[in-house]
C-alpha cells in the first residue's frame, strides 16, 4: 500500500495538472503495448500500435525502449520528469539533461529485476549517442502511438478534470481527495492507494500535484524516490465511450497537405475557439514558439483569425478554416 502523508500546508498546494503528461501517457502506453490487468478497452488500440511501432524502424533502440518500459514492476524514474507537465518538449529537453548519478541509479536499479541491453549500461553512463537515439525513439513513439489518439485522451481528461474541480468547489482539497474512492482513501491527514507496492510519501509541505492519465490502468503511481517532486498518476474514469480511436481525428489527407502538426494546431482551435497560442503548446505538447509558428502559417493561409486578449493571443477559425476541417474530418 502507498500512503502520502499531507500537512496543512500540502492540503493547500494539492492541485490537478492542467491537461495531459505527455511523457506519461508515452510510458504508460509503452507498458500497454503488451497485456496487462484492466487494459480490454484498448485491444484494438494495441494491435494498431504494435504495428506501428515494428513498422517505425527504430532498430536496437526499440529494445531498449521497451526494457525501460516493463508493464509489472518497476521502471525508472528519469524517464518522467516534471518538467513534461508544460509538453513534450519540455519533457524530452529535461530528460536529455538528466543527471549521470540519476541515471546510474535508476538503471541499477532496474537491472536488479531483469536483465538489461549493453545499451542500457552505456545509457547509465550518459553516453550521448545512446541518450540522443532514445529521446528520438520516445519521439517517434509519442508520434505515432499516443498522438493520434489525443481526442478520445483529451475527452476522457477533461471528463476526470469537470468531476474532480466539481469536488474541489464543494468540498475543498479534502472533498477532491475523498471522491477518489474506490481507487484511494483519504482520511486524518492521509492518502492511501491499496494495491500499491509498500511505500510511504511524506509531502513535507511540497504539495501534490494529480496527474490524470488515460493510458494508466492497473492503479494509481507515484515516483520511486521521494525527494522528486512529488506527483500521483491516476486512472481517469473511463467508460465504453472513452475508447481510444483515430475516427475523430483529421484525416491523414489533410495532414499531408498542411503538415500533420499544423493540422492537429488547426484542429484544436475548432474544438476550443479563442485557444491562445499556450494553451495550443500545452494542449499539442509542442512548444510555445512551435505553437506561434504554425498559427502565423495558418493565419497568413486565410485559415484563422488572431486578436490581442491583454498579454495572450486568441485565435478562431476563418470560415475557410472551417470548411476545410468539415470536408477532412
Amino acid at each position: 500500500m502507498l500512503r502520502i502523508y499531507f500537512t496543512s500546508e500540502d492540503i493547500a498546494r494539492t492541485r490537478i495538472a492542467a491537461g495531459a503528461d505527455p511523457l506519461w501517457e508515452l510510458v504508460l502506453s509503452l507498458q500497454m503495448l503488451r497485456p496487462q490487468r484492466g487494459d480490454l478497452l484498448f485491444t484494438a488500440w494495441r494491435q494498431e500500435a504494435c504495428k506501428a511501432v515494428r513498422h517505425a524502424k527504430l532498430g536496437k533502440v526499440r529494445g531498449l525502449l521497451l526494457t525501460l518500459t516493463p508493464n509489472v514492476g518497476y521502471f525508472p524514474d528519469f524517464l518522467n520528469p516534471i518538467q513534461a507537465i508544460h509538453g513534450l518538449d519540455h519533457g524530452i529537453e529535461a530528460l536529455r539533461t538528466t543527471p549521470i548519478p540519476m541515471l546510474k541509479r535508476d538503471v541499477g536499479r532496474l537491472a536488479a529485476t531483469r536483465r538489461l541491453p549493453d545499451s542500457a549500461w552505456r545509457l547509465a553512463t550518459g553516453e550521448p549517442a545512446v541518450i540522443a537515439d532514445l529521446t528520438e525513439a520516445m519521439r517517434t513513439c509519442y508520434d505515432l502511438i499516443v498522438m493520434p489518439y489525443r481526442r478520445s485522451i483529451d475527452a476522457a481528461l477533461e471528463k476526470d478534470r469537470r468531476i474532480r474541480t466539481s469536488a474541489l468547489a464543494t468540498g475543498g482539497v479534502e472533498g477532491m481527495l475523498a471522491g477518489l474512492r474506490p481507487m484511494m482513501t483519504w482520511s486524518a491527514g492521509e492518502l492511501r492507494i491499496p494495491g500499491h507496492r509498500h511505500q510511504e510519501l511524506h509531502l513535507r509541505g511540497r504539495g501534490l500535484l494529480l496527474i490524470p492519465s488515460y493510458f494508466c490502468v492497473s492503479g494509481p503511481l507515484t515516483m520511486f524516490d521521494p525527494d522528486l517532486p512529488p506527483v500521483l498518476i491516476y486512472p481517469v474514469v473511463r467508460g465504453p465511450d472513452a475508447l481510444p480511436s483515430r475516427t475523430s481525428m483529421v484525416s491523414a489527407a489533410l495532414g499531408a497537405l498542411i503538415g500533420s502538426t499544423r493540422a492537429a494546431v488547426l484542429d484544436a482551435i475548432g474544438m476550443r475557439e479563442g485557444m491562445s497560442t499556450t494553451a495550443l503548446a500545452r494542449h499539442l505538447s509542442i512548444s510555445p514558439a512551435s505553437a506561434s509558428e504554425h498559427t502565423t502559417v495558418l493565419r497568413q493561409s486565410g485559415l484563422i483569425s488572431s486578436h490581442r486578449d491583454f498579454n495572450r493571443t486568441l485565435h478562431r477559425l476563418t470560415g475557410l478554416g472551417r470548411a476545410l476541417l468539415d470536408t477532412n474530418s
